[in-house]
């Protein structure tokens, strides 16, 4: 007999979801985590990012007060106290995992997991066994030779979430999702902030008609955008740092952020040990997440598919739900949403047009601007437009992004009109409540077919 039916190892987005639901499903389960309940995602990433874009974005709506007939003073910043509010949004998410994991009973394992080999796990000292390994630690800061983070001015994410310092100046490496959240808030308290990026655009992966909306409304922000520029090298420079490019500029600024994607925290857990196949360090699984080795299966950042929170959720589910015997469909990539917070917020599901061409997919566009809806108007958030890929001649979402004040939010509809293969129809015969941000998701529809009356 095993110790457990279940045993997952690493208590973020992917591990702590699937060893909840594997309870849930009547399997004895365990958790091994190293360090803090939630990860990344609820301790340095996701979570407490956000505390800090609402103080960014309540601080940039406080400065154009007038713009709503208010007379306010001059918006002052407490840095110390901005982290430490977004420090207890992540402990209370903390300690939410730990009650959630007592109240369906998945043993919490404290330590450092390697994998044995088949169904055994050392814990520091101990050894336990299971039936099924579920393997979800995650992934960390990608950085390079000549641009090593120090943790005091070249950070990458985890430092900068915590340094309770308010800089004067920073230069961002990388104009992806993580990049451009924190240069919008570093700026909205105050920072000259620089994003250095080696693509021709910002978002790299997303519409680029959408990208460049995004920069436009940043840039006026003041935001500066450095692009199709590559670093040759980042350090330190007296009390500050220095970023050399590849054509000998150089920008000086009192910190650094290393925002160039992730690297899968695959080394040292024994998978290669164990058999696990593995490719450039991250683990290929199937729809069902198992690992060419039974009864090890892979969830989250470490999967070629991972990178996201709610990528690793699903996964996770979907792996102890088979492992539980259910009839369970088969995960793919291929509805996962993508989602930047910085205001104008981005928001994605789908391909994106040049994606469309290139496949040689018939297809109809629909764009409306948020300036001509109501509810945007009288909030003040009028930037940005949705942007509709239809298939023909059927009207399937083949792709729709957003980029505006409440894209994230927005998204959902058409993630799962995608999912569940509803049409442009099933859209236009949807009543969108008045006066509501979403209705321009209907209007983007209707204006791919001629039957928008608002534009």
């Amino acid at each position: 007999m095993s110790d457990y039916d279940v045993l997952v190892i690493g208590a973020g987005p992917g591990g702590y979801p699937a060893a909840i639901r594997a309870s849930q499903l009547g399997l004895k389960t365990a958790c091994v985590e190293k360090e803090k309940l939630g990860g990344v995602c609820l301790n340095w990433g996701c979570i407490p990012s956000k505390a800090l874009l609402k103080t960014a974005e309540l601080a940039s709506k406080a400065r154009h007060g007038s713009d709503f007939g208010l007379v306010i003073p001059e918006v002052g910043v407490d840095f110390p106290a901005v982290i430490q509010r977004s420090r207890k949004v992540a402990k209370r998410h903390e300690r939410g995992v730990a009650g959630l994991f007592k109240k369906y009973g998945v043993t919490h394992l404290k330590g450092e997991a390697r994998i044995l080999g088949r169904g055994r796990v050392a814990i520091g000292d101990d050894e336990v066994t299971a039936d099924h390994i579920v393997v979800a630690t995650g992934a960390r800061a990608r950085h390079f030779p000549s641009m090593t983070p120090d943790g005091e001015r070249i950070l990458t994410y985890r430092e900068a979430i915590v340094r309770d310092v308010q800089p004067t100046s920073v230069t961002v490496l990388g104009a992806g999702a993580i990049g451009l959240e924190f240069a919008y808030f570093w700026h909205h308290m105050g920072a000259e902030v620089t994003v250095i990026e080696g693509a021709s655009e910002i978002l790299p992966r997303e519409d680029a008609e959408v990208a460049a909306e995004a920069r436009k409304h940043l840039a006026k922000d003041g935001i500066r955008f450095e692009l199709g520029t590559f670093v040759e090298k980042v350090e330190r420079a007296g009390d500050g740092t220095r970023v050399t490019m590849q054509d000998g500029r150089t920008f000086d600024a009192e910190l650094t952020l290393l925002a160039l994607g992730i690297v899968p925290n695959t080394e040292g857990i024994g998978l290669e040990d164990a058999g696990v196949t593995m490719e450039r360090g991250f683990v290929p699984v199937d729809g069902r997440m198992r690992t060419n080795v039974p009864g090890i299966y892979a969830v989250g950042d470490i999967t070629p598919a991972g990178g996201l929170a709610h990528t690793a959720t699903r996964q996770g589910e979907v792996c102890v739900e088979f492992i539980a015997g259910h009839e369970v469909q088969e995960f793919t990539a291929d509805n996962i949403p993508s989602c930047t917070y910085c205001l104008p917020q981005v928001a994605s599901i789908g391909l994106t047009e040049a994606e469309a061409k290139e496949q040689g997919i018939p297809y109809r566009l629909g764009t409306f601007p948020f300036l001509a809806n109501g509810k945007a108007q009288g909030a003040g958030s009028a930037q940005g437009f949705v942007k509709v890929i239809l298939g023909e001649p059927h009207g399937e979402i083949v792709g729709a992004h957003i980029v505006g004040a409440e894209a994230t939010e927005l998204i959902a509809e058409f993630v799962m009109a995608r999912t569940h293969e509803l049409t442009a129809d099933e859209i236009l015969h949807t009543i969108h409540a008045h006066p509501t941000y979403n209705e321009a998701l209907f209007e983007a529809v209707a204006q791919a077919y001629g039957q928008t009356v608002h534009m």
